[in-house]
């Protein structure tokens, strides 16, 4: 479908990205990868990094052997620095650091320590850079993921109802809410870009209820939209049914059994979608090997579910679910900010 060469429209768009990230002529700016990386977004960044005058470096480490007893795609949580001393130490050294990873350090256990010396951590989603291109971050979306991430902060809970008959309660008190607009312009902290998402993570046994998967709402691990309804029964932050006839509830049973571990059933996160560039149909148009499915956790209104991975509960379990969902009314306290599916002020 696409010819991987280097196009002067990608390295423009890198270049604006990193603008917005503020690099500046002569940063050090480290460049993240691993060997099984997309080598077409390495040399974008690289020579975007160039055109903007600063002194980019390649960080490569090995993609690790596979131990997970089934495949393992989209969750944010790269395994590939396996707290390498001498990679850790590089990264604390630089002010920004590019992270090209498969997974992405967004869940990583080292994230912490690499912030701790004020770096700023842009990690850039596996896709393909013609859906970059097209989804390069406005700066008039930041204001208004901010006032969500306000809501969500000042609020105690939030209830997600639909019409599918989901009917789910998160406890919001001691979460921890973040933004994500796409680029960061300040010390320790982290953006991806597409961007363009609000998430809580919830506290250990916060969440109850049921979530109705409907036709037609995605599961990114499987890269698949949904065919058949699924029911998700959710007790004291972990689910504990899933129900539903057909291959979508097969799929995962099948998956988050293979794991044999109770954290893989745990919510990681919950939010939202705020992009408006970003299209709901866009999955049906890439190769799977094309998408890591970013922009469709970011389009406009859909709730954002996923399990897994949740390091503000001490998990960070490879097993890992995001799922974005159609046609949801999302309330903050007693304020609607979604109503079936569509954004509410202020966040439009």
């Amino acid at each position: 479908m696409f010819a991987d060469r280097i196009e002067a429209k990608w390295i423009d768009a890198f270049e604006r990205v990193f603008a917005l990230c503020r690099v500046a002529r002569g940063e050090p700016v480290a460049i993240l990868s691993e060997t099984q990386s997309r080598d077409l977004n390495l040399h974008l960044a690289e020579l975007a990094l160039l055109r903007r005058g600063a002194r980019p470096f390649h960080l490569v480490v090995p993609t690790p052997p596979q131990t997970a007893p089934v495949p393992v795609r989209s969750t944010g949580a790269s395994q590939s620095l396996r707290r390498h001393p001498a990679v850790l130490a590089a990264l604390r050294a630089s002010s920004f650091v590019v992270d090209l990873t498969v997974e992405g350090l967004l869940h990583a256990p080292e994230l912490p320590e690499i912030l701790e010396g004020g770096a700023r951590l842009l990690m850039i989603s596996n896709e393909h850079p013609e859906a970059l291109e097209r989804l390069v971050p406005d700066p008039a979306l930041e204001p208004r993921v901010r006032a969500a991430v306000k809501l969500c902060r000042e609020a105690r809970r939030m209830t997600v109802t639909s019409k599918a008959g989901t009917d789910l309660l998160v406890e919001l008190e001691g979460a921890v809410t973040v933004g994500v607009w796409g680029y960061c312009d300040r010390p320790r902290t982290v953006a991806h870009w597409p961007g363009g998402v609000v998430v809580s993570f919830p506290r250990a046994g916060t969440v109850n209820g049921v979530l109705v998967l409907d036709r037609g709402d995605v599961n990114l691990t499987f890269k698949r939209y949904l065919e058949s309804p699924v029911r998700l029964t959710l007790e004291d932050d972990h689910v504990t049914a899933i129900e539903g006839e057909g291959t979508d509830a097969e799929l995962m049973r099948r998956y988050l059994a293979a794991w044999g571990d109770r954290e893989a059933y745990a919510v990681s996160h919950v939010g939202f979608g705020m992009n408006p560039g970003a299209r709901y149909e866009a999955l049906a148009m890439y190769d799977r090997r094309d998408t890591n499915g970013t922009e469709i956790r970011a389009y406009p209104g859909n709730f954002l579910f996923s399990t897994g991975a949740n390091e503000f509960a001490g998990r960070y379990t490879e097993g890992h679910f995001d799922i974005p969902v159609r046609g949801c009314t999302i309330r903050l306290d007693d304020r609607m900010v979604i109503r079936d599916g569509e954004l509410l002020e202020p966040l439009v």
